[in-house]
């Protein structure tokens, strides 16, 4: 075997954002494709400047070919895509982890996870998702986000702000859309995202092209009131950009209130600090520089493609190593 190759991870594309800062890393990250190119097997798209590391690879193709570790992360991939595009001799040897992006649905503090498996280590990729699940059985850890610096410097030229939310209107209530329109009518907002159009917004625009067009912006609005830390407000910080919240979740680990954004749980009171950041620019420019501060620091994607290099090699190189070594030698 050599120790010194790059590994190569087996995983699909779930969270395409997520995936490329995940591809920054020195592994190489096979995802599969199938004839719609739908869901999760819709390959690396358009819309994300994905790296050579990144390789497609057509479902057909699975079974006779071996890598060093799945990375499930969906209860779909768990549950019923390992069994399809896998062979039980295979399942058998791999190495897995299974990354999970949100906070429990069902119940926020009973839920049990569908992975039970204690040979299969858990990633969370909050302390708030790790403490709401029940682990009980299963070995977890987290790995805080991490994204790329686009080295865009935030201008704040418009006066309104920016919020960026896939499906807005479908996903309700969880992800803040009441609380979307009722600020909406005291605040200028511009929805961003999938099918944001059904709130009057712009629509879709490209990873690379988000930074440019959210440093345009005053401030971004979260209205989310229940999932994980979404990578907009990550993004938004890193270009030193002022963030208005909800106080749920991990926002408040996140963002200092009245130093690297604005946080409450009383939508008025952030309605009000809204209102400052819009007639205020000298104070905009500072929240945002405080919140550029705390991304460079907390979300740094040399950290975070570290912890995750460390995680593969533990979970590939690490026990039970020598089993492994001889079943693929037999």
């Amino acid at each position: 075997m050599d120790w010194s190759r790059p590994l190569n991870i087996f995983t699909w594309n779930v969270h395409g954002s997520y995936l490329y800062y995940l591809s920054q890393g020195r592994y190489n990250l096979y995802i599969p494709v199938n004839t719609e190119r739908s869901g999760s097997y819709v390959g690396r798209g358009n819309t994300i400047p994905f790296g050579s590391n990144v390789i497609e690879i057509p479902v057909n193709e699975v079974k006779s070919t071996m890598f060093d570790c799945i990375l499930f992360q969906s209860q779909e991939n768990y549950r019923e895509d390992q069994y399809e595009l896998f062979t039980s001799e295979q399942l058998a040897i791999i190495p897995k982890i299974y990354l999970e992006h949100d906070p429990p649905r069902e119940h926020p503090t009973d839920t049990r996870h569908v992975m039970q498996d204690s040979k299969i280590l858990m990633v969370h990729v909050t302390h708030f998702n790790q403490l709401m699940w029940n682990n009980d059985g299963v070995v977890s850890k987290v790995i805080e986000h991490g994204v790329v610096d686009p080295s865009i410097h935030y201008t704040g030229v418009l006066n309104r702000g920016a919020v960026v939310i896939n499906n807005l209107y479908d996903r309700g209530r969880r992800l803040g859309s009441d609380i979307f329109l009722k600020v909406k009518k005291h605040i200028p907002l511009d929805l961003i995202g999938i099918n944001s159009e059904k709130y009057a917004g712009i629509g879709e625009i490209s990873l690379s092209q988000l930074p440019i067009t959210l440093s345009c912006y005053r401030f971004l609005f979260n209205p989310i009131r229940y999932t994980s830390l979404g990578l907009a407000v990550c993004e938004a910080m890193m270009i030193g950009m002022p963030v208005v919240a909800l106080a749920t979740t991990e926002i408040p680990k996140t963002i200092v209130n009245g130093v690297s954004g604005y946080t409450d749980l009383d939508i008025d009171k952030l309605i009000e600090k809204m209102r400052v950041l819009m007639s205020d620019t000298d104070l905009a420019f500072a929240i945002g520089k405080e919140a550029r501060k705390a991304a460079i620091d907390k979300f740094n994607i040399d950290r975070f493609c570290n912890e995750w290099q460390d995680t593969f090699n533990e979970v590939v190189y690490g026990h039970p190593v020598n089993e492994r070594i001889n079943a693929l030698e037999r």
